[in-house]
């Protein structure tokens, strides 16, 4: 993608960049988050997880081999409070690269949120977090294969994956067949050191997350929750290593769970049929949208569900773990992360201090060449902005009028495009509108400006109360002023926006960082230029949803199959 789309001249770097990852991918996400630095152009300060130095290490001798410059990648070992809080808190970083967990990524926004760089512009974060992960099965669906792919989503790499299942929701009809056939996949499951083939199951990473993980375990079965642990498992072998047993555990609601459990614990809930809609949302409320699955052989649950869950990567009548780069870019919103997503197309575009305003659109004509991308519903989410443009020139706009048509060439959002995969696969992804953009600006033609943009994309714009939005959105036509919700203090955190444009001077900028980083809930990035500065990048305004189908499913429940 660098050599394809950069230029020297008009594509320009960050400066330096902190990568800091985790301990449950020590190679592949160390190297893909240096990669991708090094690709756009950075030099990297690399901080590996305290628990996996020697593989990064190992990474970095082999980078240095292959022709990294010394000076270009440097490895800092050590543990986060310490060497990574030095790193981020560096006024020479110009970018954070974060995959762990979301407190974490809390804290390193606070961190960066009151430094701008050297054009005025906040520091970039990219922080890929945790999920509370789930698959619906109905009752249509096989349970064999339903059994196969839960034991592989819920238990591999002892469920030690940011895109591991957390809960399983079942049917009521069918759920009494899954979970036994459930218990006795885990009773053939094997526990032991990991560099056994016959072994399924390894150790969590040590010894504090294994007491945090039973300390759970030992709270649900006192509030009188089924619990049930099985494996095959040499007793001498396991007391020797950091081992918890696989585990299923019956909840009475998917409200119950409070936070992610990073190790091989499988939460189950039951559902009625009627209560699809219900389920949906209690899943979306928990915030987290990284992975979701379902199993069904009933085309309309699977739209009901792809087009209402709120999740980054979505998976059809498959597991939900092992995204490739390319074929499921990878990365959740909400809490599960600020994207762009890893592997995706906009990754290197977040690495880069300027590029030209019509880069991305430029790339993905290129790649629209293999396939023609689904249009519908862009030219949907695009019409606003028509509206825009016509009242712009009806009122001798220019300029305005100007703008929409740029971004009407620019936006990707709404497109839906096929992604390569192998047989019997079906990935597609597709570019999706934030749902509410917070507008900050002092006058109407920098206000206007963001507004154009965040129709561009499909999504509502928030407003202050008071000039110039007020007097403002009076003179728009109605159906624009639908697109508008004025509040009276955007500091609250009733208040509802997932995007930030602000125009203004640095000082107001680096104040609104700094409110910004304060709100409880996801992080939410501020995309800053100075007045008069249109150039507004819509790739902020937007998330990925990648969507992976086994369309070689067979079997189920053939009855059911033409039921909507």
């Amino acid at each position: 993608q660098a050599r394809n789309d950069f230029s020297n001249d008009a594509h320009r770097p960050l400066g330096p960049v902190v990568c800091i990852s985790p301990w449950n991918f020590p190679l592949a996400i160390f190297s893909g988050q240096v990669a991708a630095a090094l690709a756009a152009g950075n030099p990297v300060l690399a901080k590996p997880a305290e628990q996996t130095p020697l593989i990064a290490a190992q990474a970095v001798r082999l980078l240095l081999e292959a022709g990294i410059p010394e000076g270009v990648l440097q490895l800092l070992p050590g543990r986060g409070e310490t060497v990574g809080a030095g790193l981020v808190g560096d006024e020479r970083v110009k970018g954070v690269m974060f995959t762990g967990s979301t407190e974490v990524a809390r804290l390193l926004q606070r961190n960066v949120a009151g430094r701008l760089d050297n054009q005025g512009r906040p520091i970039p974060l990219i922080a890929e977090t945790g999920g509370q992960n789930a698959m619906i099965v109905d009752s249509s669906a096989l349970t064999e294969q339903v059994v196969i792919d839960v034991v592989s989503s819920a238990f591999d790499s002892a469920g030690q994956r940011c895109s591991a299942l957390r809960v399983l929701c079942l049917q009521e009809d069918s759920a009494d067949r899954v979970i036994e056939m459930l218990k006795g996949a885990m009773a053939e499951s094997r526990l032991g050191c990991p560099d056994r083939l016959a072994v399924d199951i390894g150790p969590v990473i040590d010894a504090e997350a294994k007491a945090g993980i039973e300390k759970h375990i030992q709270g649900m079965r006192e509030k009188g929750r089924s619990v049930y642990q099985v494996a095959i498992a040499d007793a001498a072998e396991i007391k020797r290593g950091t081992f918890v047993m696989p585990t299923l555990i019956e909840l009475e609601s998917f409200d119950e769970l409070k936070r992610e459990i990073f190790g091989p614990v499988l939460h189950v809930v039951r559902y009625n049929r009627r209560n699809l809609d219900q389920l949906i949302e209690q899943i979306n409320s928990s915030g987290y949208g990284l992975t979701l699955g379902v199993h069904t052989r009933i085309d309309e649950t699977i739209a009901k569900v792809v087009e209402n869950a709120n999740a980054g990567n979505m998976y059809v009548n498959r597991n939900i773990v092992g995204a490739v780069v390319g074929v499921q870019p990878f990365g959740g919103e909400g809490l599960s992360g600020t994207g762009p997503k890893a592997g995706g197309p906009l990754y290197l575009y977040r690495l880069l201090s300027t590029r030209p305003a019509d880069a991305i659109g430029r790339h993905f004509q290129q790649q629209d060449g293999e396939g023609k991308p689904d249009r519908t519903l862009h030219e949907q989410l695009v019409k606003p902005l028509h509206g825009l443009k016509a009242w712009a020139e009806s009122n001798q706009l220019a300029e305005l009028a100007a703008l929409c048509s740029q971004f009407a060439g620019q936006s990707q959002s709404g497109i839906a495009r096929l992604l390569p995969g192998p047989t019997g696969e079906r990935n597609s992804y597709t570019i999706l509108p934030r749902e509410h953009v917070l507008c900050l600006a002092d006058n109407e033609a920098d206000l206007l400006a963001q507004f154009a943009a965040v129709l561009a994309v499909g999504s509502s714009a928030v407003w202050a109360d008071g000039e110039p939005g007020k007097a403002l959105r009076q003179r728009l036509p109605r159906e624009l002023q639908a697109k508008v919700k004025l509040v009276a203090d955007w500091n609250k955190d009733e208040v509802a926006f997932d995007a930030v444009i602000h125009h203004g001077d640095s000082d107001q900028l680096r104040g609104v960082c700094q409110q910004v980083a304060k709100r409880t809930g996801a992080i939410v990035g501020v995309h800053g230029l100075s007045s008069g500065d249109h150039q507004i990048a819509l790739e902020r305004l937007v998330i990925e949803r990648a969507v992976s189908v086994n369309t070689a499913a067979a079997g189920g429940n053939a009855s059911l199959m033409t039921i909507g």
